[in-house]
């Protein structure tokens, strides 16, 4: 888990104007994310918004599990609110410097929503103008038109996307992105603090994408089109025969 983990979070965290001090992740309940968030020092504030509140019960009271997140839920900088993240980021106005994004795949139209341009947008008007946001985003190898979908989402929605992946023992080749309101290029430093797996040559590598991942043709995912879902569908079901 800590190369999915490492991978989403610390790109967006050293990708910011500067040290990031709010930071706000959707999804993630399992809190593997926000260990990864807190390993940064600058960080005075973290808003977890997950729906599920056995998730973060688990994560918080489980021992094997709140060991592995550092006990990261009951750090004192860490609110934790259970709420569904469409509706929630609507609703709050506030302004943070990086977005972590750590949804389930979407496999389901009430998953895909949070996939949507509308969301994307809600998610560009809560970043801050120095932020930047990190997403995991499907496999570009065994789902490639899922992914590209997301990342042509995204754009659709303002962002600048720069699309990466990272090997992940139990998942495979996964994909991610790391966007910002402007254009930027991709960190190739890795952050000053303890990782397993990224070091400046992976952190590179990440935002190389091979020719069996090169972008293909896709529509955006609309709220009124769905189409990421049934993108999804299609290219699932040549794993699960």
């Amino acid at each position: 888990e800590y190369r999915y983990h490492e991978s989403l979070v610390h790109p967006a965290m050293i990708s910011t104007d500067l040290p990031p001090k709010r930071v706000l992740i959707l999804g993630g309940g399992d809190g593997l994310g926000l260990r990864e968030v807190l390993a940064h020092p600058s960080v005075e504030h973290v808003t977890l918004v997950d729906l599920d509140p056995a998730m973060t019960n688990l994560a918080a009271n489980f021992p094997p599990l709140a060991e592995l997140t550092r006990n990261a839920l009951h750090d004192r900088r860490v609110t934790v609110i259970n709420d569904d993240a469409m509706v929630w980021i609507d609703e709050n106005r506030e302004l943070w410097d990086v977005i972590v994004i750590d949804f389930p795949d979407p496999n389901n139209y009430g998953l895909a929503k949070l996939y949507t341009k509308l969301f994307y947008s809600r998610a560009y008007a809560r970043l801050s103008p120095g932020g930047a946001l990190g997403i995991q985003a499907t496999s570009p190898i065994m789902a490639p038109r899922s992914y590209w979908c997301v990342i042509e989402t995204m754009r659709a929605a303002g962002f600048h996307v720069h699309p990466y992946q990272a090997a992940v023992p139990s998942f495979g080749v996964w994909g991610f992105a790391l966007a910002r309101k402007g254009a930027f290029d991709p960190p190739t430093k890795a952050p000053n603090v303890a990782l397993r797996f990224v070091n400046d040559a992976a952190l590179r590598s990440m935002f190389s994408m091979p020719a069996d991942m090169a972008p293909v043709e896709v529509e955006v995912n609309q709220l009124d089109n769905q189409v990421l879902v049934r993108y999804y569908e299609r290219e699932l079901k040549r794993w699960t025969r």
